[in-house]
Order: structure tokens, then sequence, then C-alpha cells
């Protein structure tokens, strides 16, 4: 079956459409001022989006939620309880976390999520797969019907296949915003593990048949 379809903004920031019975499930929502050309796509396909996922609340994942959901009120919109917090300007960390920095841009959306997600749910097709690391409730998504991975940050493949574990010289602006990069390689040979069929990123264009180009990044960052 064919992928989701990836929404790109100035080349090398991702959201996705997947298609459900029901309708569309937009995961991410990518940089402000997104809102009308993901609409805009979602019309192209003629399908409503009924849900919107958020794998995890860094600016260029979250940068347009407000305006959709304006726009759709009655979408759904998920993400881990952890990086809720985030989304509510609680940059605390938990006794148990690693005391790293959290880097990157998290300027919080005024929108507050309908549902806070749990590894092993499903929205639609989509299971929950914990991915932290970038951020401490960075979550992927695999599409059980086709072993889609949808990894958020845990990998990039702009500049070639690598984790966020550590800084990929040809784009290393992810690795560079990642929280704790022990965890993020833990992450990245626990999505390896899932065997998936087709590696669809936040950044970078999605790789058909990945698991050779993400050994060979394993290998690198490890």
């Amino acid at each position: 079956m064919p992928g989701p379809d990836r929404i790109s903004r100035f080349g090398f920031v991702n959201c996705y459409l997947v298609r459900e019975g029901d309708g569309l499930t937009l995961v991410d929502t990518t940089l402000p001022g997104s809102a009308k050309r993901i609409l805009a796509a979602a019309e192209e396909i003629g399908r409503p989006i009924v849900r919107i996922v958020l794998t995890h609340a860094h600016g260029d994942h979250v940068g347009s939620l407000d305006a959709l959901a304006r726009a759709l009120p009655d979408a759904e919109v998920s993400i881990t309880a952890r990086d809720a917090r985030l989304l509510a300007h609680d940059k605390t960390l938990d006794p148990d976390e690693p005391r790293d920095k959290l880097r990157g841009s998290y300027p919080g959306t005024k929108t507050r999520p309908h549902r806070m997600l749990e590894p092993g749910e499903r929205v639609g097709s989509l299971e929950v797969i914990p991915a932290p690391g970038h951020t401490p409730g960075q979550i992927a998504l695999l599409d059980t019907r086709d072993r889609t991975l949808l990894c958020a940050d845990a990998f990039s493949t702009l500049g070639g296949v690598a984790t966020t574990a550590k800084p990929n010289p040809r784009f290393p602006l992810p690795a560079l915003a990642t929280w704790h990069r022990p965890a993020a390689l833990e992450t990245a040979r626990a999505l390896r593990a899932l065997e998936p069929s087709r590696l669809a990123p936040g950044h970078g264009t999605v790789v058909e048949e990945p698991l050779a180009k993400m050994d060979a990044a394993l290998a690198k960052a490890g």
C-alpha cells in the first residue's frame, strides 16, 4: 500500500497525512504558517483531518497546531503526557530523568491535547512506540498495516540516514536539539528492531526498505 502523504516545509521539516477509513490522521504540524498548506493537502486527498498526533513538543513539530485546531475544532489532538508538559511551558525534569539540558525550541501551544498517549496504544492504524531521547516524551508511530515507521526525530534522512544521537555533519540540527543522546541511541536501536518496511522521518525524505541504512547509521553513532 502507498505510504503516508509527506508535506515538507523548505525541504527539511515534515508532517504526514495518514489515510484511514474515517479520514486522515495528521502526524505533526511543522513550522508556524503551515496550516493552509496542510489543509489544502487534505482537501486534495479528499478526506477530512480527524486526528492530530504530535510526536514531540519541539517548535518545528507543533508550530501550526493552534491554527489547525482553530480550523479543525472537532479533530482529536494527542501527545504523550510527558511532552504535554512541555507544550504547557513546564520544563522541569522528573527525578529519575538525566539532568541534561532540554535543547531545541519549546514555544508551547495554546491548544491543550484531548488525549495522552501511552506505549502500545493505537491512533487509528498507528501503534504508539516510545522513542525518548530527542525529547523526554517523544514517540514514533508504526503503521500496523504495512510497517511504515514514522520515526519523528529518532532518525533523520536529510544528508543520509542518521540517528539524532550524534550530529550528522551534513545535517546536524536534529542531533544538536537532542536532550539525552544515550537514550536517543537506545531508542534508535529499538526502532531498528521493529524491522520497518519504510522510514518516514521528521527531517528528510521517506526511505523504502531502510534496514541496511539504519544499521549503518547505528554503527556510526555507537
